[in-house]
C-alpha cells in the first residue's frame, strides 16, 4: 500500500491531536513550569495513552464502550474530576521555583491514565476505525496501524504545544504573569470538559 493511502489518516490523527485540549494544555502549562526535557514524561504517556485506546477501538473495545451508557457516564465523570484536580493544581502554582521543593511535572503514568479516561479520545479513535478500516485486512493488522500513527502524531502535537509553553514560560517575569498564564490555563482545562458532555 502506497504512502497517499495512509495521508487522510495521518492529516486526522494530527487535526484531532493539534487542536487545543485537556492533553494540549497540560503540555502547554508542562513546558511553561518545567522546560521541554522534563515534559516528555506526560508527552510520551499521552500519546502512548492516545495510542493504545486507537489499538483498543480498532480491536472492538470502542464498540463495547458505546454500547454500555453507564460505562461512558462512569468515565466522563472519572475523566472530568481529575481534569478538575489538574486545572486547580495548575491555577494555584505560582511562578516556577528553582530549590528543592519544586513541585515534579505530571508523570508518565498519569498522562496514560488522563486519556484512557477521556471520551474525546475514544471518540476521535473510534471514528478513525471506522473511517479507516479498508486500509487494513484485519481488525489486528487496524489496531497496529491506527495505535502506531495516533501515538506518534500525538507525541508530535504535543511536542508543539509544549514547545509554546516553555517559550512563554522564558517570557514572563513577573509573579503576576504566571498567575495570568496559570490562570488562563486551568480554565481552558476545565472548558476542555464540556465537549465530553455534549451528545
Amino acid at each position: 500500500m502506497t504512502i497517499e493511502a495512509f495521508l487522510p489518516l495521518i492529516l486526522f490523527a494530527f487535526v484531532s491531536t493539534i487542536t487545543p485540549g485537556a492533553a494540549t494544555t497540560l503540555a502547554t502549562a508542562s513546558g511553561a513550569h518545567f522546560g521541554f526535557r522534563r515534559s516528555i514524561p506526560v508527552m510520551a504517556g499521552c500519546a502512548v495513552g492516545l495510542g493504545s485506546i486507537a489499538c483498543a477501538a480498532a480491536a472492538g473495545l470502542g464498540g463495547l464502550l458505546t454500547a454500555l451508557p453507564a460505562l461512558q457516564i462512569t468515565m466522563k465523570t472519572l475523566g472530568s474530576l481529575y481534569l478538575i484536580w489538574l486545572a486547580v493544581r495548575i491555577g494555584r502554582s505560582g511562578p516556577p521555583r528553582l530549590d528543592e521543593d519544586m513541585a515534579k511535572p505530571t508523570s508518565f503514568v498519569a498522562g496514560i491514565w488522563m486519556l484512557w479516561y477521556n471520551p474525546k479520545g475514544w471518540a476521535m479513535t473510534i471514528g478513525a476505525a471506522a473511517s479507516f478500516a479498508a486500509l487494513a485486512s484485519n481488525p489486528a493488522t487496524l489496531s497496529i496501524l491506527l495505535g502506531s500513527t495516533f501515538c506518534l502524531v500525538a507525541a508530535f502535537s504535543l511536542s508543539i504545544w509544549c514547545a509554546l509553553g516553555q517559550l512563554l514560560g522564558r517570557l514572563l517575569k513577573t509573579p503576576w504573569q504566571w498567575r495570568a498564564l496559570n490562570f488562563f490555563l486551568a480554565c481552558l482545562l476545565v472548558i476542555s470538559i464540556v465537549p465530553m458532555w455534549r451528545g
